[in-house]
């Protein structure tokens, strides 16, 4: 595969992977019960912002590493979604002074989609466990 390309790949998994780690610490260490409390007032359960925040820290170090790259992805994607239509979409693409708008969620959720459609083979820790299964596998 193109060297530009595999580098570009890298980039954007790096980038986001260290964003959804960001974004998943902050949540524990700002207190995980008041996400919890105000994604029920959108109407969504308590308990998803322990699971999107853990997808968020875990997924994110996943990124970062090459783990699962395809599958992180394709999780982040969704949850980008979600949080468009469900947090985002009434402040529309820029937002106001009140509320966010929608437009960084909008970027994370293309670099996901592009992550979960190419994947990301470079400097990946799954290009290194599938090398060593290829191996035992020829052997």
């Amino acid at each position: 595969m193109n060297r530009n390309y595999e580098v570009s790949l890298l980039l954007i998994r790096l980038v986001l992977g260290i964003s959804f780690l960001v974004h998943g610490v902050v949540k524990f260490q700002s207190g995980i019960g008041n996400i919890a409390g105000w994604f029920e007032s959108i109407g969504l359960p308590g308990f998803a912002a322990y699971v999107i925040g853990i997808i968020e820290v875990v997924g994110g170090i996943a990124l970062i590493l090459g783990l699962g790259t395809r599958i992180v992805s394709s999780l982040f994607a969704l949850i980008m979604i979600g949080a468009i239509v469900k947090a985002k979409w009434a402040g529309g693409f820029l937002g106001s002074p009140q509320m966010a708008g929608y437009e960084l969620d909008l970027a994370f959720f293309v670099m996901a989609l592009a992550l979960a459609i190419a994947g990301s083979s470079l400097l990946a820790l799954d290009g290194l466990l599938s090398a060593g299964r290829s191996k035992r596998t020829a052997a």
